[in-house]
């Protein structure tokens, strides 16, 4: 019998891929994550993803949010709580840990768990601890769920500002001087942790930076000009992390380059100059996202300075076996040398932060960004790779 003549059914339009974008979390860095997702929502290209905003808050529960990026703005100098976003006051999100389900579940006390779909692709904008440093794309490795940025050893590596020099150094990039005290360090023998410090400051000279040694957006970090300031810095630092970073004062300008992950690998953006905010002792979290202080992009460079910066930031990113993206920050001292500050496995991902001015000015704007950064993570195998 043909079949010629009867009634066909219509092919089903593909699914769009799901895109699970992840923010908040237990860090210091909860407000900003937040304000960054509210950026990603808005930009993502509803035509070609379907969206899952999961917030998480600062205890670490997993919650449903609107869809909603307005909410999640810096208003009258503070930033957003996933806790205000929540659609539940107790109901939670589990994501699978079975490579063969990528169905995410939500449930609330005396309910039946409803199922929300599997989703494709995770898009983390966490920033810190619990988010940036490896436990949350471990997580994702073990669900078998593709997700946007490094892998586990690259996001560690990229959170521990110790580790992170050591790897740059180990590849011949050049580093700052710097000290670190561990926390059994600290708590075995305090005043000998402390005078390991003032023999640093001896031999480098004030002023000294410390820093939490896992954290970022220039929290719990603090300019020390003498020996009087050392203690409440030291505090502040512990304060966000038990390890502690003390960095000698690196003069020179603050240079930072974007690097992105291509079809044929990664390349770097045009540079961009921080230049000493006015009204801050040095570029730190209220001048980054509460003042706004801007940048000069490109960086007023010579073309050579600009070649070799490029350079060195794809250089870094390949050191840590990155993937995605990476800001690095350099400084370039009085005699022409660039010197690595760090690098942020997932920067400041605003419309206002430097990642994503950067590469507006090297032709890539933030929604074509953002839709890049997602077709290098479905691109890319799960597992060992």
């Amino acid at each position: 019998m043909s079949t010629e003549n009867l009634p066909q059914s219509p092919e089903q339009p593909p699914r769009k891929p799901r895109v699970a974008v992840v923010f908040g979390g237990r860090s210091s860095e909860h407000g900003i994550s937040t304000v960054t997702a509210g950026a990603v929502l808005r930009a993502i290209d509803r035509t070609k993803y379907d969206v899952l905003p999961i917030g998480i808050t600062r205890e670490g529960r997993w919650v449903l949010t609107a869809d909603e990026p307005d909410r999640m703005a810096i208003t009258d100098r503070r930033t957003p709580e996933v806790a205000e976003l929540a659609e539940s006051g107790e109901g939670g999100v589990v994501l699978p840990v079975d490579p063969a389900s990528r169905e995410v579940v939500y449930s609330e006390p005396g309910s039946v768990p409803k199922a929300l779909g599997e989703v494709d692709v995770v898009f983390p904008v966490l920033h810190g601890p619990y988010g940036e440093d490896g436990t949350l794309q471990g997580l994702l490795d073990l669900a078998g769920v593709p997700y946007v940025g490094s892998g586990v050893l690259s996001s560690a590596v990229g959170q521990d500002k110790e580790y992170m020099k050591r790897v740059f150094a180990s590849f011949g990039l050049k580093v700052g001087p710097y000290v670190v005290i561990r926390p059994r360090e600290w708590q075995r023998d305090e005043p000998a942790a402390r005078k390991r410090i003032v023999d640093f400051a001896g031999e480098h000279g004030w002023p000294l930076f410390v820093k939490p040694a896992r954290a970022g957006s220039s929290i719990g970090i603090t300019k020390v000009d003498d020996l009087s300031g050392l203690d409440e810095a030291i505090a502040e630092a512990q304060r966000h992390d038990p390890k502690i970073l003390v960095e000698a004062a690196v003069r020179g300008r603050e240079i930072e380059c974007g690097v992105l992950e291509f079809e044929d690998g990664p390349r770097a953006s045009v540079p961009a100059e921080i230049p000493p905010p006015d009204a801050h002792a040095y570029y730190d979290f209220e001048a980054k996202y509460i003042d706004s202080t801007p940048g000069i992009v490109p960086a007023p460079l010579t073309p050579e300075q600009t070649a070799e910066v490029r350079a060195l930031a794809v250089e870094a990113f390949e050191a840590a076996s990155c993937e995605g993206l990476v800001r690095a920050d350099f400084f370039l001292t009085e005699d022409g040398e660039f010197v690595i500050n760090e690098i942020n496995t997932m920067p400041g991902f605003t419309p206002i932060s430097m990642y994503p001015q950067m590469w507006q000015a090297s032709g890539i704007g933030y929604p074509e960004l953002v839709d890049r950064l997602l077709q290098a993570a479905l691109r890319r195998s799960t597992g060992l790779r």
